[in-house]
């Protein structure tokens, strides 16, 4: 049976690329739940907007954008994140775009599993309007 609830365990102690394989899917979901919200079109049109929002660049450029307002224990996950070593190298990003993706994803898995999808939301708002206006 599919559960989309979080988790009931403490993401503290997941490594910081475990954190990153869960928020890849929740910043992934963010992403497509935008694209749908701008109304109906072809899912090829669709599939190529968030994939212009879900690649390293981009979730590198939304860190800039959310950093200052990351908190403390945000700010520590996210770095977690983006110096865990990776055992693959990117093959279409900079190597600091990867780690800084990786940094987010790590994020937003912790605060996924953390049950703080309202957070999650703030976030991927604040980085959106910022890209957007």
């Amino acid at each position: 049976m599919l559960d989309l609830k979080p988790q009931e365990q403490n993401p503290k102690l997941l490594s910081p690329l475990t954190l990153a394989f869960l928020g890849d899917a929740v910043y992934e979901l963010c992403v497509r739940q935008r694209v749908v919200a701008e109304g109906n079109c072809p899912v090829n049109d669709m599939h190529r907007k968030a994939v212009k929002l879900v690649n390293a660049a981009a979730q590198s450029d939304a860190f800039e954008r959310i950093s200052g307002a990351l908190t403390e224990e945000e700010l520590a996950v996210y770095k977690r994140g983006r110096n865990a070593n990776a055992t693959s190298s990117p093959k279409h990003a900079a190597l600091a775009d990867y780690r800084r993706a990786t940094g987010v994803e790590a994020l937003f898995g912790y605060l996924y599993l953390k049950g703080e999808t309202e957070r999650i939301g703030e976030l991927f708002d604040l980085a959106c309007a910022a890209a957007e206006g």
